[in-house]
């Protein structure tokens, strides 16, 4: 395989997209947008997951079939809200002011975003969900949220400004409310419908019918389960987010031992976020305890995940038995990678690759074939003008990303064969380091700051995993003199070119951010 092709067609040869400025509104494209919380290409079967012998993911593997997988899509701050707030502003955390989500400014909705402009286009829009952004949602004619994360059971959500508390599982209710808008909506207009799952978010609580699906499963350990952090101290070893010592007794379901009062209960279920040492029996220790908390940590994460596989399977029966799923444009992704035991963590922040890269997987049969596979750099920026261009919106002109819509039909632009990338939430939480860095096809630059000064550089096709810094190694001295370019070229580009006392100044947590 050629990787500097942008369209794969593995079905047949890609057609012409025609008609993607539509006069007809009648004509034009409905948008369904699905995002959940953390849920990583690495888990997913489409993408050659490690767990594909129990299906995780029938009905988003589906998707994949019948639409385009991109190999390399990317977020450029890898925490929830931040990468949000692009995917719906196609800008940079600096530009569009939210950055983190400890003790960031609420997200000001009043910014242009994608669904406000196909609102302004004659298009109904609707948010369900996750919106963890801290502020009011703009531009739609309906949405119910949840309150800040949400919770599994019994949330209480925020409907058009109404606050009440529901019975029932998370995920199966933000469905059932997107479905009931589906055949309420006015049907003279063309759609536009956010669905934004919290599954599979820690803490990872599994429905009761999946809870022991996995128990006679031994699931598999990545390669770098045991990861020894060599020349990468500073940096990866330094981290607060390792299943070895800082997964909760909450996380992995572990009752507190009897006689605790319930202050003491609560403060036993939260043991490791700090560091602290816990064992679930006197029998287990060492790399065994580990493998433990990794088996009990994996399962429930999958098993979480399945629920939100269902309810993409449910959604897509609703648009074929209603005559809407050929022009019906469905995006699946996750709103950024995470750790499913690769380097010793879960979590995500770090710029490398398992929490930079992103599911994205875009399903519009009128448009585009069957299992195409797209190879381009893209990013979470892009997305916003990408969605507008196949809706024949041009982008706003103070979007950042790039339209990348023309992949579906073999006209490729001169797209950008570099992402950025900028990390500023620290300490809270995980102790990742700030660190801002340039990814290309092949290499990757990384800069962390704050309270060190430390530059890796990796080679992703001889070091897939990331675990050789070869920053100072001469070999690559000219390839590392370019991408010193290029990073310096893309932050004057993009407007982020603070001192490194001003970056500090961004991520720096005041004492009343952490009450």
């Amino acid at each position: 395989m050629n990787k500097t092709h942008y369209l794969i067609p593995l079905a047949a040869i890609p057609f012409t997209l025609t008609g993607c400025c539509h006069n007809n509104k009648e004509a034009r494209p409905n948008v369904i947008f699905i995002l959940s919380d953390d849920h990583t290409w690495q888990s997913i079967g489409a993408y050659g997951s490690l767990y594909e012998s129990v299906d995780p993911t029938p009905n988003i593997d589906r998707l994949a079939e019948e639409g385009a997988l991109f190999r390399n899509a990317f977020c450029t701050n890898s925490i929830s809200g931040p990468s949000r707030a692009s995917i719906i502003t196609g800008k940079y955390s600096h530009a569009n002011g939210f950055f983190k989500n400890v003790g960031a400014a609420p997200f000001d909705s009043t910014q242009i975003t994608f669904p406000i402009m196909l609102h302004d286009h004659g298009y109904t829009t609707a948010l369900f969900g996750k919106w963890h952004l801290e502020s009011t949602p703009q531009g739609f004619d309906h949405y119910k949220i949840h309150v800040g994360q949400g919770q599994y059971w019994d949330p209480v959500w925020i409907e058009d400004g109404e606050r009440y508390k529901d019975k029932g599982y998370a995920t199966t209710l933000t469905a059932d409310s997107a479905l009931e808008w589906l055949e309420s909506r006015d049907k003279e207009k063309p759609f536009c419908m956010l669905l934004h799952f919290k599954a599979p978010h820690r803490p990872w609580n599994p429905e009761p019918k999946y809870e022991h699906i996995y128990d006679n499963v031994t699931m598999p350990y990545p390669e770098t389960f045991d990861d020894d952090y060599d020349t990468r101290e500073q940096t990866a070893g330094n981290t607060e987010m390792t299943i070895e010592h800082h997964l909760t007794p909450g996380d992995l379901k572990v009752p507190a031992p009897e006689g605790l009062n319930a202050m003491e209960a609560k403060k036993w279920s939260t043991l490791g976020q700090k560091g602290e040492f816990w064992t679930p029996s006197d029998t287990l220790s060492g790399h065994a305890l580990k493998q433990w908390k990794y088996q009990r940590y994996v399962k429930d994460y999958l098993a979480t995940a399945k629920s939100v596989d269902d309810q993409v399977g449910r959604l897509m029966q609703y648009l074929k038995d209603n005559g809407l799923d050929e022009n019906t444009i469905v995006i699946y992704c996750g709103d950024q990678g995470f750790y499913l035991g690769e380097h010793g963590w879960f979590d995500k922040r770090f710029m490398y690759e398992e929490s930079m890269r992103m599911p994205f997987i875009v399903r519009w049969p009128e448009k585009i074939r069957g299992n195409t596979e797209i190879l381009d750099l893209i990013s979470n920026v892009d997305f916003a003008p990408t969605i507008l261009g196949m809706c024949g919106v041009a982008p706003d002109k103070g979007m950042q990303g790039e339209d990348y819509s023309d992949l579906f039909s073999g006209k490729k632009k001169d797209h950008k064969q570099s992402i950025y990338y900028h990390y500023y939430e620290y300490p809270f939480w995980h102790h990742v380091q700030p660190h801002y860095g340039i990814r290309t096809e092949r290499y990757k630059l990384i800069h962390f700051y704050y309270d060190i000064d430390v530059w890796e550089m990796y080679d992703i096709e001889k070091d897939p995993n990331e675990l050789h810094n070869i920053y100072g190694d001469p070999e690559y001295a000219a390839v590392r003199d370019s991408l010193m370019q290029d990073l310096e070229a893309r932050q004057v580009q993009y407007g982020d070119t603070g001192s490194l006392d001003e970056f500090r100044a961004m991520t720096d947590l005041k004492e009343s951010d952490n009450k």
